[in-house]
């Protein structure tokens, strides 16, 4: 079993080669566990709640600023945490096709499979908004007149998805001249 780990900031990559006999590639990007964002958030809502029952208790005001303020707390919770993502894998089955899975904190687990002739070529593509810059990996698919993303809701470092990339222009067959072109415009 080969394993090669990497970590940079927020992620940690990983790439699993558990059965290399079958020549099949594991590469996960995984999100460090935000503890204090959790931290943050319980805090919040348990201020909110005791200002609330303090106004209450001090202004003997009606029991309503409670209710109000116990449901902005649900909502706070709910917004902040909605379906944190804790990893994202790749899976290259050179024989059949690529496999992306997202797995949540929940232990939900949402696969997409993309067979290996449909792929015409894995990109490295720099987006830009107004806000800030990231790299992203995506799949040029044969018919498709959108490419398929990756890593949907993590942004690793261009550092960890160059490797990521590297496998699939293996198993996709794409020519080592298109690989080095790839790597010096980047």
């Amino acid at each position: 079993m080969v394993k090669f780990t990497m970590s940079k900031g927020r992620y940690t990559y990983t790439h699993d080669q558990k059965y290399p006999c079958e020549n099949v590639d594991i590469h996960h990007i995984i999100l460090k566990s935000g503890r204090a964002n959790y931290v943050f958030v319980y805090t919040s809502a348990v201020l909110v709640l005791a200002s609330a029952l303090y106004l209450y208790i001090l202004g003997e005001k009606s029991i309503s600023i409670v209710y109000y303020s116990l449901l902005f707390d649900i909502f706070l919770v709910k917004l902040l945490l909605r379906k944190p993502v804790k990893k994202e894998s790749v899976v290259i089955m050179p024989a059949f096709g690529v496999q992306l899975e997202t797995h949540y904190m929940s232990g939900k687990i949402v696969r997409c499979f993309v067979p290996i002739d449909k792929i015409l070529k894995p990109v490295l593509v720099e987006c830009v908004t107004p806000v800030t810059c990231y790299w992203t990996l995506s799949l040029m698919i044969r018919g498709e007149s959108e490419m398929v993303l990756v890593f949907k809701s993590l942004h690793p470092p261009v550092k960890m998805l160059v490797h990521v990339w590297k496998a699939l222009c293996a198993a996709t067959d794409i020519k080592e001249e298109a690989l080095n072109t790839c790597t010096t415009n980047n």
